[in-house]
Parts: C-alpha cells; sequence; structure tokens
C-alpha cells in the first residue's frame, strides 16, 4: 500500500505516548550499576551540540521553503529528525545510567540549601520555566514532526503546510531551550 493511502495516525499516537512515557519512566527507575565504557559526562554537551544543529537546521529548512526550494527543505527536515532521533536515544542513555543533577547544587551533595538558592536569586525561575516548557512542548512536538512529516510525504501540501505552521515554532523552541537549559546547568554537573 502507497504512504499516500495508508492511516498511520494509529502507530504515531502509539509512538507518541511511549517515548515521553519511556523518558519519565528513567526517572523514576533506579540507576544501574554498569558503566557503558564511555564518560557519559560528556553526553549532555552532545545533547547542546544534536540542539544548535537541529535549530539551525530549521532555520534553513524555513528558508529553502520561503524561497521555493522543497527538495533542500525535505533534506534539511530529515536531517532534523534524524538528529532528534538520535538526540532521543542518547539522552535516554544518558538518564538511564546518569545521577541526578540539580540546577544550582554547587558543592554537588544532591541537595539544593538555602544559601545556594540565595546565590541563584530569580534566575532559578527563569531556569524552571525554560526546562518546564521545554519538557512539556518536547513531549507535544513528538505527534506533530511525525504527522506533519507525513503529510509531507503524502505530499498533501494543504495539511502538511497548516500542521508546519504549529509545528516549526515548537520544534525551534524546544531545540534553542534544550541548549539554554544545558548553557544554565552545566556548571553543576559533576
Amino acid at each position: 500500500m502507497e504512504l499516500k493511502n495508508r492511516n498511520l495516525n494509529t502507530p504515531i499516537t502509539i509512538v507518541s505516548i511511549a517515548i515521553p512515557a519511556l523518558v519519565a519512566l528513567l526517572f523514576v527507575l533506579p540507576k544501574p550499576e554498569t558503566h557503558p565504557g564511555f564518560d557519559i559526562r560528556i553526553l549532555p554537551l552532545f545533547h547542546a551540540i544534536l540542539n544548535t544543529s537541529t535549530a539551525v537546521l530549521l532555520l534553513a529548512s524555513l528558508y529553502f521553503i520561503k524561497n521555493g526550494q522543497v527538495k533542500a527543505h525535505k533534506t534539511t527536515n530529515l536531517i532534523a529528525v534524524g538528529l532528534s532521533a538520535i538526540f532521543l536515544l542518547s539522552y535516554v542513555t544518558y538518564h538511564a545510567l546518569a545521577t541526578e543533577t540539580r540546577f544550582g547544587d554547587l558543592d554537588h551533595n544532591g541537595i539544593v540549601d538555602a544559601g545556594e538558592k540565595a546565590v541563584l536569586g530569580g534566575i532559578r525561575y527563569l531556569y524552571y520555566f525554560l526546562l518546564l516548557t521545554h519538557i512539556v512542548l518536547a513531549a507535544v512536538i513528538v505527534p506533530l514532526v511525525l504527522f506533519t512529516l507525513l503529510r509531507g510525504f503524502q505530499n498533501d501540501i494543504p495539511r502538511h503546510r497548516k500542521i508546519a505552521r504549529i509545528t516549526w515554532p515548537i520544534w525551534f523552541y524546544v531545540a534553542v531551550t534544550g541548549v539554554i537549559v544545558y548553557i544554565m546547568i552545566s556548571p553543576y554537573y559533576h
């Protein structure tokens, strides 16, 4: 059956529920005692690089479609999806193995005490706002990207454009805030 005529709503819905559920599960499961054979502390920087690359590709994609370069638009979006898939696999690996890093934990004892909070001041509210919106929209973006891609592959251009107008700014926000959150929390990694 041709992709144009296939109804992929159910598989997209399943994937869109399974991914956030898996990520949420990582934060409650105990960490294994295994070591992956490399220093996992490099992964947050790798994630920031992937997010930066995705944001640049999304800007290029927008430029290409605004200038009628459909093939380049498609290519940059497919690369962005590929980088996002690599990000997801790496993110899951990191959070399955790493201990939690707390924003503001200057002494790396796992507790942000009143003195550390005082040092942070109001910046912690900005951090948590960015982190919360990043997390929520990262879950929302999964089905949006998948449906936008599907409409593009089905050559259903009116529906593709309609959903892309929602998908693009959210995906771009998620990519950019991923980098900002990394920059803000990176001093507290140990």
